[in-house]
């Protein structure tokens, strides 16, 4: 447990050499990570909870939180914790997070891995959403996530064969305070579009697509990599959203090779 910029964070750290800091998706948390901070030797592996996530401080999410505030958290982290720089890898809204932290903290990144994420900001479509499922969870709370997300952000192969996995994500759902998701939904629905940072990205980039996410289609994943100087496109066959979760071992050995091409 660690304070940042007013607000306790709960980090997952183990091992030891160059930091990795993974930045979790909506509505997780750090353990969406546990099979990656399990493994990956030779490398610092750090996974906190955002800030109004998992066992950071719920109380301490201001209303109008941004996708920056939470990139302004993790800078912060890394300076409590004498890191100047780190291989930077995020999911989804983790994915958003990064782009934040190379536009305002360039000099914390030294590669970048953006799996399930995408660099447009909402349609208005996307934004109508998000605020029906604000309204949602202020009336039903996480039910209302659970209800909306689950099916959608796990392939039909995990639903079907991998129940430990569906309860893991369900779980992590359950667990997600209320006024932490509003605020995220909120950070998500203004953020920036990064699309303008993607020709200016000058680091070691990896794409991570699953082959079945329904949210963000490989087809988005080839544009982005397209978009970012000699990034590399990895798509995970029966992966989808959560790819790191659902194909842990490809997951891993694809990241592994990528953190081994830049030493």
């Amino acid at each position: 447990m660690i304070s940042v910029r007013g607000a306790v964070m709960a980090v997952a750290e183990d091992g030891s050499g160059p930091p990795i800091l993974f930045i979790h998706g909506f509505p997780f948390d750090r353990t969406m990570w546990q099979n990656q901070v399990e493994s990956l030797p030779g490398w610092r592996r750090l996974a906190p909870d955002l800030r109004g996530f998992g066992l950071s401080d719920p109380v301490a999410v201001p209303q109008d939180q941004t996708i920056a505030g939470y990139a302004d958290d993790l800078a912060a982290l890394l300076a409590e914790l004498g890191i100047g720089q780190a291989i930077v890898c995020g999911l989804s809204m983790g994915g958003y997070v990064a782009f934040e932290l190379w536009r305002r903290h360039q000099a914390l990144c030294r590669a970048l891995i953006l799996s399930n994420t995408r660099a447009e900001p909402d349609t208005p479509e996307a934004t109508e959403q998000r605020d029906a499922m604000m309204d949602a969870i202020r009336t039903r709370g996480a039910q209302a996530v659970i209800d909306s997300m689950l099916d959608r952000v796990l392939a039909p192969r995990s639903r079907e064969t991998r129940p430990d996995i569906v309860s893991h994500v369900r779980s992590m759902m359950a667990r997600t305070p209320p006024t932490g998701m509003i605020a995220a939904l909120a950070a998500m629905r203004g953020r920036a579009d990064s699309t303008d940072l993607l020709g200016k990205i000058a680091v070691p980039t990896l794409i991570v697509a699953g082959s079945d996410d329904a949210l963000i289609p490989v087809g988005l994943h080839q544009s982005l990599a397209s978009r970012i100087p000699g990034a590399r496109l990895e798509v995970i066959t029966g992966a989808g959203h959560l790819a790191p979760l659902e194909q842990p071992d490809t997951f891993n050995r694809v990241a592994g090779d990528f953190l081994n091409s830049i030493g």
